[in-house]
């Protein structure tokens, strides 16, 4: 950081010229670019601003008005400051009309009462700005290096903005050109109180620059985009103005997130992940006080307090048994249609007019999901808003996925709850045939039933015995008697309809049918078997998946 007044002062050339400082005292903290020695009174011409002119005021003018004139266009071109060395010119003191021009324009004005080697001060003067420059520069680089490793490492927003803040040790905020917050690192401070009407305080935030300092609100902000597509503002809140060091590290911070964006094509939009990072926090118990959950939502958008709050979880349907055995081993949802079932969740949540925070969970893995926290006014009818949003979802998406909620809660803390519920409910309706817009636990009857009782051992014990010796035949000769059984067991024992689903002729699906007999020791034509062996199979879907 280039020194300023007050550090020159105190440079062991400048002591023994027992400096006084006879305008602009309040003007100190000036920084000083480089240092000019000019004895002629027309050297503003020469000047760009920020320079610390010396003179021993041997040239310059006697008239009051010429004096003023000198002082106005050095004030105009931007100098720090102007030392004069008396003895010279000037026995004891600078003229009066010197020193009120310097006054009335805010150019500090130092007098040196001894004899000064003007050539001492520059070199101590120029040392120090050197070993800013250089300081600058080292600090350049390992910005370099942090933010160049985040971009091959793809380190998400959040991350980024972590990162930020850690270096300046200041408040952060990515928003987006709602000014609604993306991403947020508090350093430390109280984030509730950073994101209060964060809307509000940022709208009023409008600096002329890509990057700007707002003086009133202490505010760094710099604009976030790429290829002429600007798409959020990166804001470090600052309790003075921004070093040069401050100015490198928002817009190299702020290229990474562009840069993040366009390489990242196929990860949930930057909303979808900001809203996913709150639900996960909530989920996982990550914030201490639910004061700080509700301020994060309320930044986005989404008023959490004193509200009645609801958990739904939105997944793609499983693949039919006869798709999934021509699929590579552990195979899941693409992520992209995961991403794209988060998009069209939150737009039709919006065309609803439903308050929700809508992002993907665990992205990236089997298990991946559409998680909604639904945001519901005090009288607001439950079943009537979530048949808006599923119906306006059908519409957009299709049949391909089943959304499942859980009970209406009061409170942030009790979401998790409502999150485990509609968990349970979506995992038992996407192994199923069903075709609700959503599903809530009555809904699932039997199935229902059997998936929370999948860990007890009776029901265990039940599967084993019921399929037991027809799951071995399949696993020692790889056959698909066990999903021949299912086929003509949901077929509702019609025959015709099961050898059609199994694409099978009827002879060979017959002989197979036999053989399930044979294996099982079982009647398939008696009901009461049937329905034994029906129930056996939907419970092994719950044991199965609870071991995925």
């Amino acid at each position: 950081m280039l020194p300023t007044l007050a550090d020159f002062l105190t440079l062991e050339p400048v002591r023994r010229g027992q400096p006084r400082v006879v305008a602009g005292a309040d003007r100190l903290d000036a920084r000083v670019r480089w240092v000019h020695v000019a004895e002629v009174p027309d050297v503003a011409h020469l000047l760009r601003g920020g320079e610390l002119v010396l003179t021993t005021g041997i040239a310059l003018p006697d008239e009051p008005a010429s004096l003023r004139t000198y002082v106005a266009e050095l004030a105009r071109v931007g100098v720090s400051g102007l030392v004069v060395e008396l003895g010279r010119r000037y026995a004891s003191e600078l003229p009066q009309a010197l020193v009120a021009a310097a006054e009335a324009h805010g150019l500090p004005v130092i007098a040196l009462a001894r004899e000064t080697i003007f050539v001492d001060v520059t070199e101590a003067v120029h040392a120090r700005i050197m070993d800013a420059q250089l300081i600058e520069l080292r600090a350049s680089e390992q910005l370099h290096e942090i933010f160049t490793q985040l971009s091959v490492e793809g380190a998400s927003t959040g991350e980024v903005v972590r990162q930020v803040a850690s270096i300046c040790g200041r408040p952060v905020v990515l928003e987006n050109l709602s000014h609604q917050v993306l991403a947020a690192d508090s350093a430390g401070t109280d984030t509730t109180d950073l994101l209060a009407t964060w809307e509000t305080r940022s709208r009023a935030v409008r600096p002329q620059e890509r990057t700007g300092f707002d003086d009133a609100s202490r505010w760094l902000v710099t604009s976030v985009g790429a290829r002429g597509e600007d798409w959020g503002r990166l804001i470090i809140l600052c309790a003075e103005a921004p070093s040069t060091r401050d100015l490198v590290l928002i817009e190299r911070a702020a290229t990474t997130l562009a840069l993040g964006r366009l390489l990242d094509q196929h990860a949930a939009g930057l909303e979808r992940q900001a809203h996913g990072t709150i639900i996960a926090g909530i989920l996982a118990h990550a914030y201490s006080d639910p004061r700080e959950a509700a301020a994060r939502a309320r930044a986005l958008g989404v008023p959490l307090s004193g509200r009645r709050l609801l958990g739904v979880v939105v997944r793609p349907r499983l693949m039919p048994p006869e798709d999934r055995a021509s699929s590579p081993p552990g195979t899941s949802p693409l992520p992209e249609r995961v991403a794209e079932l988060a998009e069209a969740t939150a737009a039709a949540g919006r065309e609803a007019n439903l308050a929700a925070l809508v992002g993907v969970l665990d992205e990236g893995t089997p298990q991946a999901r559409v998680g909604v926290l639904a945001s519901l006014p005090a009288r607001a009818e439950v079943e009537q808003v979530m048949c808006e949003a599923a119906g306006r979802l059908r519409k957009q998406f299709g049949q391909g996925y089943v959304m499942a909620a859980g009970s209406v809660v009061e409170s942030i803390r009790d979401v998790r709850r409502s999150f485990l519920e509609a968990e349970q409910v979506a995992d038992v309706a996407a192994r199923g045939a069903g075709d609700r817009l959503f599903y809530r636990l009555p809904d699932l009857r039997l199935r229902g039933l059997l998936h929370l009782l999948r860990d007890d051992t009776r029901l265990q014990t039940f599967v084993e015995r019921e399929l037991g010796p027809l799951l071995q035949y399949d696993a020692q000769r790889g056959s698909d008697l066990t999903h021949i059984l299912t086929l003509y067991l949901d077929s509702g024992r019609n025959k015709a309809v099961a050898a059609q689903r199994a694409h099978l002729s009827r002879p060979a699906f017959y002989d197979r049918l036999r053989r399930i007999a044979r294996v099982l020791d079982a009647d398939l034509d008696d009901v009461e078997s049937c329905a034994s062996l029906q129930v056996a199979l939907l419970a092994l879907g719950s044991v199965r998946g609870s071991r995925a």
